[in-house]
């Protein structure tokens, strides 16, 4: 490897995680997306400048800049980051940075194995951030750290309402609105009313979750990304108020949306919006409606995925739905491979809207069902029954 193959292959392996591309790096950085590529594929020799934009963009606490010196980062023999300052003690120019690479890392858990539960630590650090602002902060980083923050409030909303705490997640998510605005990053906020609907579609207000994708896709200056993202809200909540036609409209105008971006192209808060998504969200609404037959071969998409698409910790919802729908029209030997596929990933599993609409769909009378399937079944509550802290 060359001298810089370490320090290469550090930023695209956080990138990737990430879910980011060179676009999307580069228009955070002075350097423009063709410089960046060069760079990453070893034509052309990084500098110390760029080190340090990646290092700040990327949020990992110098293992960046360590690498393109030579040296092996801090915080552990093998390389891994340094552990982060508490964000009570660090100060003003170091807090935005702070916030964001412990940002950074909440997002890498709750996508972890089938997604660990982060609401806690993302709450309680939220507010420790909270705490800071509202002591007072300097004017130079007033804005910077008012954005972070909202990055986190997001983060501590979504993750509120993975775990079941709806009425949190919608405080929280609201705190992220009001940080994102105050701040100009319109990002965020985009990011944090798409989550502000999807509360709203699965706390049984379509309406509300319809009114606010329609009012930002009135803004004619969306990526295309992000109003794909917007689409399929708009579908979910046209599908529950019973208009199952333009509902169909929204969700393939997504679609089409997502063929227009490329995978690497968007915002780098867009990572997750992908056809997996869209086919997610259309096939619980047709499900939900009791359209199951229709919402089969969609879940069937979404479960299967492909190997581009980001992986996300909710992603066995899918599964659910999908076994929730073959039940209904009592196509046994199908809803046996999927409970079966079940039993390992429910394991795993930490989504607590997951896992809760799982034990709706186990508590149906199965009573007519094949004895097989209902073996299979029964494989399922025991592993969701399961003592994650016994072997």
């Amino acid at each position: 490897m060359d001298a810089y193959g370490d320090f290469r292959a550090a930023v695209r392996r956080e990138m990737e995680r990430r879910g980011v591309g060179v676009k999307a790096v580069a228009a955070r950085t002075h350097y423009n997306h063709a410089f960046l590529s060069r760079v990453l594929s070893g034509r052309q020799r990084p500098s110390a400048k760029l080190a340090q934009e990646l290092d700040r963009y990327l949020g990992v606490g110098g293992a960046v800049v360590a690498l393109y010196e030579g040296r092996t980062p801090a915080g552990s023999p093998d390389g891994g980051l340094a552990p982060l300052p508490g964000i009570h003690s660090v100060d003003e120019a170091q807090l935005a940075p702070t916030i964001r690479r412990l940002s950074r890392r909440l997002i890498t858990l709750d996508n972890e194995l089938h997604g660990l539960p982060i609401a806690e630590s993302a709450t309680r650090a939220f507010k420790a951030a909270r705490r800071r602002l509202k002591g007072g902060i300097g004017s130079a980083y007033e804005r910077d750290v008012q954005a972070a923050a909202a990055e986190l409030a997001e983060i501590a909303g979504w993750a509120c309402f993975n775990e079941g705490y709806t009425d949190a997640s919608g405080l929280f998510s609201r705190e992220a609105l009001g940080l994102a605005r105050e701040s100009g990053d319109r990002g965020i906020e985009l990011l944090t009313l798409q989550n502000l609907a999807m509360l709203a579609g699965w706390t049984d207000q379509p309406h509300e979750e319809l009114t606010i994708a329609q009012t930002v896709i009135a803004d004619r200056a969306l990526h295309p990304r992000v109003e794909a993202m917007f689409r399929a809200r708009e579908g979910q909540g046209l599908g529950r108020t019973g208009d199952h036609t333009r509902s169909a409209r929204a969700f393939a105008r997504a679609r089409s949306l997502l063929q227009e971006a490329a995978p690497s192209d968007g915002p780098e808060w867009a990572w997750w919006v992908s056809p997996a998504e869209i086919d997610r969200q259309e096939g619980r609404v047709r499900s939900t409606t009791g359209r199951w037959n229709d919402a089969i071969p969609v879940l069937r998409r979404a479960t299967n995925g492909s190997p581009e698409s980001p992986a996300v910790g909710y992603r066995q919802a899918a599964a659910v739905w999908l076994l929730d729908s073959l039940l209904s029209v009592q196509a046994w030997r199908d809803a046996q491979e999927t409970a079966e596929a079940l039993v390992l990933a429910v394991r795993e599993t930490s989504s607590r809207a997951t896992l809760g609409n799982l034990r709706r769909v186990l508590s149906r009378d199965t009573s007519a069902a094949p004895a097989d399937l209902r073996d299979s079944l029964d494989g399922v509550r025991a592993a969701l029954a399961q003592d994650p802290f016994r072997l």
